[in-house]
């Protein structure tokens, strides 16, 4: 029987520092990921200030730096009369060393964190091993008033690898970082509660060149929605439609595309043509949506796992990162003494619901007030006089600029790993 301290489902960006931090302490930690690699194209490449500075704080500063990179310090939107590009965010503003927001390859980031937490002889990560389901021990009787199904403690997960072999991994305590089809979110106990999302986002890449704007830069049109990544040689483009309506508008042709494309962004008009066929642009499947309880006995969600994010603001990544920084800290000293409780794993919720909640309702209403009207042709803000007040304010005054600068850079609380894993 195979056994392990902690299991933790997912080799993501949550998932990898969890394992690190935690084997940085002491703990034995396995980390399973069903993929072979972390090859993965159009994932969040965003590496925020906040995350920045635990590389820093774990030593890793400087490898990081090596990486290939393109360093962001602006937000830009189309927002002057004329529909100029107008700074709505300037994080080169902020105080301290990193106030940038680096575009790495989520993959080099990933093998960065795995190198370095193979270092610890308590790390393991078992590539090509998707997790099939939970072990449960259902020794005793059910508590009144609970189903069967939804008592016992996780006592670890089942696994099977390409060539066929299955096997059980257990484990005192089981984390979930296996993204938003996590296979904790059919456990009925967590009670998953879903939000309205007005739009999906297709994602694809443009040329960049010598004298385009740098930065976060979006763009608006009629009934149309863009954003760009600069990353340096090239733009990663999402254009936000309508949810569920990929397969009408991809019906109707490229041609229609393009035009509203270079309608919210004309500087862009030179180039469109590069992009060739619906191969090129893929479709994600925009959710807002939040677990109501992140835990059950041995066993705790974090990441997109407990809570998936809209691409708005385009900070999951820093989130899942800040959770599993949070979660090492609660749960090194009843790791190292064998027995986590349920108070442990529900104090790691308890920390990091506030943040999730006031994130998640700040999306809700830029899905509300500037998303959903824009895409069906209404003025964002009610009307046109109150959004010019709006980009008035966020230009003009200094410190309200710095607030989604701040927010974008650190979220809304910012965690520090335990001591143990610091070196």
């Amino acid at each position: 029987m195979e056994r392990t301290t902690c299991c933790v489902v997912g080799g993501g960006p949550a998932g990898m520092v969890l394992g690190l931090l935690l084997a940085r302490a002491g703990v034995e930690v396995t980390v399973l990921e069903k993929h072979g690699d972390f090859l993965r194209d159009f994932r969040g490449d965003t590496v925020h200030p906040s995350t920045l500075a635990l590389l820093e704080e774990l030593g890793l500063a400087e490898r990081f730096a090596r990486l290939p990179q393109r360093r962001v310090t602006t937000v830009q939107l189309p927002l002057g009369p004329d529909r100029s590009l107008v700074t709505v965010g300037d994080i080169g503003a902020l105080p301290g060393r990193y106030n940038y927001i680096a575009m790495v390859p989520q993959w080099d980031l990933l093998d960065l964190l795995a190198d370095e937490a193979r270092r610890e002889p308590s790390f393991s990560v078992r590539m090509s091993t998707e997790v099939t389901s939970f072990l449960v021990d259902r020794t005793g009787v059910p508590p009144a008033g609970r189903k069967p199904r939804a008592w016992g403690r996780v006592t670890g997960v089942r696994y099977r690898t390409p060539d066929g072999r299955t096997g059980e991994l257990r484990a005192t305590l089981t984390v979930a970082c296996d993204g938003r089809g996590s296979l904790a979110r059919s456990l009925p106990e967590l009670g998953l509660r879903r939000f309205t999302c007005p739009m999906d986002a297709w994602w694809f890449r443009l040329p960049r060149r010598e004298g385009d704007p740098h930065g976060l830069v979006g763009g608006v049109g009629d009934r149309f929605l863009t954003a760009m990544i600069d990353r340096g040689d090239y733009w990663q483009c999402a254009a936000l439609i309508p949810k569920g309506t990929d397969a009408e508008r991809r019906a109707a042709g490229l041609e229609p595309f393009m035009a509203d494309f270079t309608a919210a962004a004309p500087w862009l008009a030179d180039r469109v043509h590069a992009l060739r066929s619906w191969d090129e642009v893929k479709l994600l499947d925009v959710r807002l949506d939040r677990l109501r309880r992140w835990h059950r006995p041995g066993l705790l969600c974090i990441g997109d796992a407990a809570h998936a994010m809209s691409p708005v603001f385009g900070i999951g990544i820093n989130l899942a990162v800040e959770d599993a920084v949070a979660a090492a800290r609660y749960l090194v000293e009843p790791l190292l003494g064998g027995a986590v409780g349920l108070r442990d794993v529900r104090g790691v919720q308890r920390r990091r619901w506030p943040t999730t909640a006031l994130t998640q309702a700040l999306q809700r209403f830029a899905h509300a007030r500037v998303i959903e009207p824009v895409l069906t042709g209404r003025p964002p803000f009610g009307n046109p006089k109150r959004a010019q007040r709006m980009t008035e304010l966020l230009t003009t005054s200094r410190w309200l600029n710095r607030v989604p600068a701040y927010f974008l850079a650190y979220g809304a609380v910012r965690e520090r790993p335990p001591a143990a894993s610091v070196r």
